[in-house]
């Protein structure tokens, strides 16, 4: 057993022994705007807009997975705007990743830019070659989204700290199991638990990790007073999507290596880009920093019309915009305006039946025009 499985056991079973006897195992949903709260304010339950006991316990929770503080939030962009919001002020610069998640930009360069931040960017992969010095804040994405490109997350931190920047790490694609960006040097990560880590496709959510107290009390209190804050409901959703990220995250992993390494060999394809082939241009940085190699697998196919045919001649394949659900679901990222080939599908493996899949994507390829 290594250390990230031993992790996830401890997770599993992190509070069963503070559970006494007739007590539920699994956190309650708490729906309320008042605590009770006679004379002077004491202890952590106030006010609703400053902590929920089923917040807490799903916070404790991704504590254990990613042995650092966690601040839980409604989305992935509300966590992101957190930590910019909570750091940068004007006159500080930031550095983005051009072809890391666009709205990140946008967000960026629509609301922070106007009131002073200068905002920077540049390709994933050319990070280990820029240079970082009068920087605030470096935004790392790796595997970035959609292309599939990577950076060197220690070698990046360790100048970026010598420089005196924070280091963010956006660790959606990955989880806690897949990729441990703080134990390679990062301030924080953020990542967008809509995707892999509730896996089911049915709640936006978002956290923040750091082993740094002042950040996390910088987030937090940017939370507090801005009122970004997650619905009991969907905190209880999420907590139960981590219970089986495991074997999720194993499944969809496993999936995407067996169809990225077909799909390499099928003459109706026209390249695959997945971190776990050998032919990726960084597969022995993805060999050294990641655990898995994800479940997005990138795939170009002759052009628009032959991409837009495939993905209506599958069957176990939604049509969908986001990734990372327990089902498999692809899209051609173009349509977004992505700095992609018309032809290029960001396809995430699901949980499905590694041969049931092939052959739904295997059919579907047979069916496009020689």
């Amino acid at each position: 057993m290594d250390e990230i499985e031993r992790r996830f056991a401890d997770y599993l079973h992190h509070a069963t022994r503070r559970r006494r006897t007739g007590e539920p195992f699994e956190p309650p949903i708490v729906n309320t705007t008042h605590y009770a709260l006679p004379g002077d304010p004491q202890g952590t339950y106030q006010y609703a807009r400053w902590a929920n006991p089923t917040w807490t316990a799903l916070e404790e929770a991704l504590g254990v997975l990613e042995d650092a503080e966690v601040l839980a939030f409604p989305s992935g962009m509300a966590a992101v705007t957190a930590v910019m919001s909570s750091l940068l002020r004007p006159g500080d610069r930031v550095l983005l990743p051009s072809d890391g998640y666009y709205t990140v930009r946008h967000a960026a360069e629509k609301y922070l830019q106007p009131m002073g931040v200068q905002v920077a960017s540049c390709a994933t992969e050319a990070l280990e070659k820029e240079a970082l010095g009068g920087l605030k804040l470096v935004w790392i994405e790796t595997p970035s989204n959609p292309f599939l490109n990577l950076a060197d997350i220690r070698g990046v931190a360790e100048r970026a700290h010598e420089a005196g920047a924070l280091v963010v790490v956006d660790n959606t694609t990955m989880t806690p199991l897949g990729q441990r960006p703080l134990d390679l040097g990062a301030d924080l990560v953020v990542s967008s638990d809509s995707k892999a880590v509730n896996g089911h496709s049915d709640v936006l959510f978002g956290h923040v990790a750091t082993r740094r107290p002042e950040l996390m009390a910088a987030a937090r209190d940017w939370r507090r007073t801005c009122g970004a804050v997650p619905g009991p409901f969907e905190s209880w959703l999420v907590h139960r999507g981590i219970d089986t990220l495991e074997l999720r995250f194993a499944r969809m992993c496993e999936n995407a290596q067996v169809l990225a390494q077909r799909l390499c060999a099928h003459p109706r394809v026209r390249s695959v880009r997945y971190p776990g082939l050998p032919g990726h241009p960084a597969h022995a940085l993805a060999c050294s920093q990641m655990r898995r190699f994800g479940a997005l697998v990138g795939i170009t196919l002759a052009g628009r019309d032959e991409a837009e045919r495939f993905l209506q001649s599958c069957r176990y394949v939604r049509s969908a915009t986001s990734f990372g659900g327990l089902h498999s679901s692809a899209e051609r990222r173009k349509r977004w305006g992505d700095a992609v080939e018309e032809g290029f599908i960001r396809f995430s493996a699901g949980c499905e039946p590694t041969e049931a899949l092939w052959s739904d994507l295997d059919q579907a390829l047979a069916a496009l025009p020689r």
